[in-house]
């Protein structure tokens, strides 16, 4: 799949990142690294072992990087667990908020890893 379909795959505006960034090579170089981050598992760690200050920070990182590479759908989801957990607790309802991240970024990961090369 060419990049543009890789954003429409998973819900994303591709025109708002290629303004950004400038280049349609830039968006896809930026979007296959996406898969060697570290910061899903970094989250999916420390709420499994209740380290509410990792999550955030993990959260917050995610929600940066999908802000900057226009993964619309991962962010806003990341961006509600990232507000959840800012008072670095493990509040009610982070489960439920978690399994969107979660679901958004397999939607994700699976439309980058469809790209072509």
């Amino acid at each position: 799949m060419t990049v543009k379909e890789c954003y429409e795959q998973m819900g994303s505006n591709y025109n708002n990142v290629l303004e950004r960034l400038g280049s349609e090579a830039l968006v896809k170089r930026f979007a296959i690294k996406f898969k060697d981050d570290p910061s899903f598992m970094n989250l999916t760690n420390a709420l499994e072992a209740g380290d509410a200050d990792e999550a955030f920070r993990a959260a917050h990182t995610l929600k940066g990087i999908c802000l900057n590479l226009g993964f619309d759908k991962l962010y806003e989801a990341s961006a509600a667990l990232t507000e959840l957990l800012r008072g670095r607790e493990m509040q009610q309802g982070y489960k439920e908020l978690y399994r969107a991240v979660k679901e958004q970024y397999d939607i994700t990961l699976a439309a980058v890893s469809g790209m072509q090369d």
